[in-house]
């Protein structure tokens, strides 16, 4: 008799959020299922004390760890720091966890080069300890590849549909690189406006698809960085 496959050792996820993380909640909802096998969402993180986000995570079953960190409080709390000090800190907060992946879901705070230099295991987080080997990160943004970088991407296209700039939208999973939103894309979904459609009709559309996508893009990676012994799903 064959022996056993052993056992995938289980992916751990850090996921970072500003707000209401419905986001996170379709990450929360697809840990350890087909959809993202052998995963677990080991910390989430935000930088707004009240981000509804931290509670999805602390109703979770299992409660998911959570930790608060915000830019300003930090300054206050620490006279002479910079705004790259706190990057570096928040990606102290993420090597402790020794993750798989980072997920920017709904962060909203452009990470300078401190937060990349320390995941990528550039600059020391401890001491003189680095991260073993670089920790990807994926941020998904509600636009296509070089159309609508930054805050607004949502309003922006819907603006530029009704002057006739374009025809559609969309969303992406990208890496998380130094220029902002320009990251490779992991996964692009186009995403029709329709002619006469309120723009809160379009959103609503848009986050559907939001939802979905963040799944499947961190199962992406994850499957690159740390293959699960489980199939594919189709």
């Amino acid at each position: 008799m064959s022996d056993p496959s052993p056992p995938s050792r289980e992916r751990r996820i850090v996921v970072l959020i500003s707000g209401s993380g419905t986001n996170l909640q379709a990450l929360i909802d697809a840990q350890n299922t087909p959809a993202l096998p052998s995963s677990r969402i080991s910390l989430v993180l935000s930088n707004r004390k009240a981000a509804y986000g931290l509670t999805r995570a602390a109703q979770a079953n299992p409660p998911i760890p959570t930790a608060y960190l915000g830019l300003q409080p930090y300054l206050k709390a620490n006279p002479g720091k910079t705004r790259d000090d706190y990057d570096v800190e928040v990606a102290r907060i993420v090597a402790r966890e020794n993750p798989d992946l980072v997920v920017l879901a709904g962060w909203m705070h452009i990470m300078g080069d401190g937060f990349l230099d320390v995941v990528n295991g550039d600059r020391p987080y401890d001491g003189e300890q680095r991260v073993q080997k670089p920790i990807p990160v994926i941020n998904l943004h509600p636009a296509l590849p070089g159309a609508f970088d930054g805050a607004h991407a949502i309003e922006r296209a819907y603006e530029a549909f009704q002057k006739g700039e374009i025809k559609h939208s969309g969303v992406m999973v990208h890496r998380v690189v130094k220029e902002v939103d320009r990251g490779q894309p992991v996964l692009v979904r186009e995403v029709e406006i329709l002619p006469g459609e309120p723009l809160e009709a379009f959103e609503e559309r848009l986050h559907q698809v939001e939802w979905k996508l963040i799944v499947e893009g961190t199962r992406k990676v994850l499957d690159e960085a740390a293959p699960s012994s489980s199939p594919v799903s189709s």
